[in-house]
């Protein structure tokens, strides 16, 4: 029951956090500055979660051919500058990965 409280409560939180900016810049003309500048966000928040999976192994940087990551990563890549579409770049990304884990497992 605990736990069901806490991710309620969590939901809640996250839900008034999300609306409170929703209804002060909603209210208020942002300069074209800030709206500028905020275009950028999703993509560096997206670039701060991919690249460390993709680019670091153990602490370090992993640059190699037999980095399953970055070679899956690279591909998906590929697709989404192709063909702009999120679900076949995501399906295409993860079935490189687990081929790719698969063969150098096996071998």
């Amino acid at each position: 029951m605990n736990l069901w409280l806490v991710m309620i409560a969590i939901g809640l939180i996250t839900y008034a956090t999300r609306l409170s900016f929703v209804l002060i810049f909603g209210q208020m003309e942002m300069p074209h500055n800030v709206r500028r500048a905020l275009r950028f966000v999703p993509a560096a928040v997206l670039s701060a979660i991919i690249f460390p999976e993709l680019l670091i192994r153990d602490g370090t940087l992993y640059l190699s051919p037999a980095n399953e990551h970055l070679l899956a990563g690279l591909l998906a890549s590929l697709v989404a500058g192709r063909t702009k579409n999120a679900l076949l770049t995501i399906l295409t990304g993860m079935s490189a990965l687990l081929l790719l884990q698969a063969l150098t497992h096996q071998f």
